[in-house]
C-alpha cells in the first residue's frame, strides 16, 4: 500500500523539478545563446536544457509528437519559421512584452513566431576599386554589371527570401525577368557561402556581391579574416525607394511544450534590452527591439533605411521564388 503512495511523491518532484526547466532546440550557436541562458537562470531560478544542432530539428520535433521535450525552438530565416509553422510544430503566444518589444512587421500576424534579430541582405564592393555606392537591387540585372556579381545558390535560403521579396514588390513575371538579368551579370557559378562572396570581391573576381550583413561583422572580428573583410565595402541598397531587404532570427513556442509559461518567459526575455544587446554584441546582427541600439561596430557601418515588407510575406511567396530559381536554372 506504500509503493502507490511513494510513486506518487515522486511524480510530484519530479513534475515541480520539470517545470523550472524550459528545454530548447536551437539552430543558433552556443556561443550565442549560452550566454543570455545563464543570465536569464540567474533572473529567474528557471533552468534550461538546450539540444544544438545545424539540420533536422524540424523532422525530429514532427517524429518526438507530443512526446517532444522542446519547449521553445530558436532558428534562423523566415522560411525556418514559417516551416515550424506549417508542420503544426508551433503554438500562438499571447504576449504584451512582445507586443511591446517587437515591431509588427517582424512577428506572424497570428502570433506563432517572433523575430529575435534582424540582418540585411547587403551588396559588398571593393574599397579601392569601387568604395561605396548607391544602388538597388533591380540595378544587378543592368547590362552595366555584367560579369561583375558574386553569390551564392539562388536555393540558399537567405537569397530566395530576398527574391520573394522582389515578387512582393514587382509581381512574378517582372521578379523572373530581373533574376534572367542577375543571372546573365554573375561573374562565375553562384557557390559558396556569404562569406565567400566578400572574399571574392576583396581578390577581384567581381565588383559586387549579395551578402547577409552580419557575416561582414563576423568576419571583422576575427583576425583571420578580418584583413580579407577590410578591403571591401558594405552597402545597403534601394536607399532612395523602399530601402534594404530585411531577414530575421526568431523563435517558436513548441506545440507540445511541456512547460509553457517557461517557455513564454524565455521567449520575452530575449527581447528585453539585455538579450538584445547581446545578440547585437557576440553576433553584429540588428536588435528587433527598436529601443535597443546595434553595437559599435555596426553603428560604424551606418544608419540606413530598412525595407517595412512584413516578413511574414517573404514565406507566402516561398514556393514561387524556388519556381522561378528552376525556371531561370540559375544554379547551372
Amino acid at each position: 500500500m506504500f509503493r502507490p503512495l511513494f510513486a506518487t511523491v515522486l511524480l510530484l518532484i519530479s513534475t515541480a523539478t520539470f517545470a523550472q526547466t524550459v528545454t530548447v532546440y536551437s539552430y543558433r550557436q552556443p556561443f550565442l545563446i549560452e550566454p543570455m541562458l545563464e543570465r536569464f537562470t540567474e533572473e529567474t531560478g528557471i533552468q534550461t536544457q538546450v539540444v544544438f544542432a545545424q539540420t533536422g530539428l524540424e523532422e525530429r520535433l514532427k517524429r518526438e509528437g507530443r512526446l517532444s521535450p522542446a519547449d521553445l525552438v530558436l532558428t534562423t530565416d523566415i522560411s525556418r519559421l514559417a516551416t515550424l509553422v506549417e508542420m503544426g510544430l508551433s503554438q500562438p503566444v499571447e504576449s504584451e512584452v512582445l507586443t511591446r518589444n517587437i515591431p509588427s512587421q517582424y512577428r506572424s500576424p497570428d502570433n506563432q513566431w517572433f523575430a529575435l534579430t534582424l540582418r540585411a541582405r547587403t551588396v559588398y564592393t571593393p574599397k579601392d576599386r569601387l568604395g561605396p555606392v548607391a544602388l538597388s537591387y533591380e540595378d544587378l540585372a543592368k547590362p552595366e554589371f555584367a560579369g561583375k556579381i558574386c553569390m551564392r545558390s539562388g536555393k540558399n535560403a537567405y537569397n530566395v527570401a530576398l527574391i520573394a521579396s522582389m515578387i512582393a514588390h514587382h509581381g512574378e513575371a517582372e521578379a523572373k525577368t530581373w533574376l534572367e538579368g542577375v543571372k546573365a551579370n554573375l561573374a562565375r557559378k553562384p557557390q559558396g557561402n556569404d562569406r565567400a562572396q566578400i572574399k571574392a570581391v576583396a581578390e577581384g573576381v567581381c565588383d559586387y556581391a549579395i551578402g547577409n550583413s552580419y557575416y561582414y561583422g563576423a568576419m571583422l572580428k576575427d583576425p583571420k579574416q578580418r584583413p580579407v573583410a577590410e578591403q571591401v565595402v558594405i552597402n545597403f541598397p534601394n536607399q532612395g525607394d523602399r530601402g534594404a531587404h530585411i531577414n530575421v532570427s526568431g523563435a517558436v513556442v513548441a506545440k507540445h511544450a511541456k512547460n509553457l509559461e517557461g517557455a513564454k518567459a524565455l521567449l520575452e526575455f530575449l527581447t528585453q534590452p539585455e538579450a538584445q544587446s547581446v545578440y547585437a554584441e557576440l553576433n553584429a546582427e540588428y536588435p528587433v527591439n527598436p529601443a535597443v541600439a546595434p553595437s559599435e561596430m555596426v553603428a560604424s557601418w551606418g544608419a540606413f533605411k530598412a525595407d517595412e515588407l512584413p516578413v511574414y510575406q517573404l514565406s507566402v511567396y516561398h514556393a514561387a521564388a524556388m519556381k522561378l530559381l528552376d525556371e531561370v536554372r540559375f544554379d547551372l
